[in-house]
């Protein structure tokens, strides 16, 4: 049996993988700020322990990874899970908007990673898996600061991954497409309420609108992700990055094509 952390478990991906995790005969340590409704969620399994965790405090971090070795012995899979998006143009995002989703997506990741490591080194084994984005590998108008949040995030995981392999830990950062979870509602997305004219005419305006009229409307099915999250958790050989998606696919494609251009006209400028 395997013991898994997630992070943001109450919903979208992490309610899905939590319950498939719980279906392969794993424990889970399911965490949410407000973890009341998990047990009525999942049920009242054996295996299931939930947990209290703000991911921007170190100490709640520390106090939820404690809980989970306390329960189970030890902590086998990390799952950094909870994040939400920002949706505006760069110049639009206020210092608050920026913060805040940082805090979150960035901080609070660091933060819970740090308070996992530690155990999984003494065990001298462990897996975790670092939710990004195609944002991730390539950015996109209207979702610059949100893209930029997981441009750390692969940023981190390649270093972790590289860092941590002597322990036995290994490292894969998960770049998923677009999936018909809650990503494009009020729960997950934040949108920058202050617009400027300029804009509304441009890619970002258009993106804008995409996101209000396509809510639950992604190509990508949620559960077919959450079974094929439990094959890699349990994968011998796990690559460093995942993509999940046709349209993850495409992208990362288009962005290889697009570098490799412009490695082409780099030449004509001396060295």
């Amino acid at each position: 049996m395997r013991v898994w952390f997630i992070t943001g478990a109450s919903r979208g991906f992490g309610a899905l993988i939590t319950q498939e995790a719980l279906n392969a005969g794993d424990a889970v340590v399911a965490t949410a700020r407000n973890p009341n409704g998990l047990e009525e969620k999942f049920g009242n399994h054996p295996n299931l322990l939930a947990v209290s965790l703000d991911v921007t405090d170190e100490a709640s971090a520390h106090k939820a990874a404690e809980a989970a070795v306390k329960r189970f012995g030890k902590l086998d899979i990390l799952l950094n899970n909870a994040g939400f998006g920002l949706l505006g143009a760069v110049e639009e995002a206020t210092t608050e908007e920026i913060e805040k989703l940082y805090a979150t997506n960035v901080f609070g990741l660091l933060k819970v990673t740090r308070a996992v490591l530690p155990h999984m080194r003494r065990q001298r084994s462990g897996r975790v898996l670092n939710i990004s984005s195609i944002g991730g590998y390539m950015s996109h108008a209207g979702w610059g600061v949100y893209c930029s949040t997981k441009f750390a995030v692969e940023g981190i995981s390649e270093a972790l991954a590289a860092e941590v392999a002597p322990f036995g830990i290994k490292v894969t950062v998960v770049e998923p497409g677009f999936f018909r979870t809650d990503f494009l509602d009020e729960s997950s997305l934040a949108i920058s309420p202050s617009s400027i004219a300029d804009y509304l005419e441009t890619p970002v305006g258009a993106m804008r609108e995409f996101a209000a009229g396509h809510n639950h409307q992604q190509p990508g099915d949620p559960a077919r992700l959450a079974k094929a999250m439990i094959t890699l958790a349990h994968s011998d050989n796990p690559p460093l990055r995942m993509p999940f998606g046709s349209d993850t696919v495409a992208v990362i494609e288009a962005k290889n094509e697009q570098v490799a251009k412009e490695l082409a006209v780099s030449t004509d400028f001396p060295k």
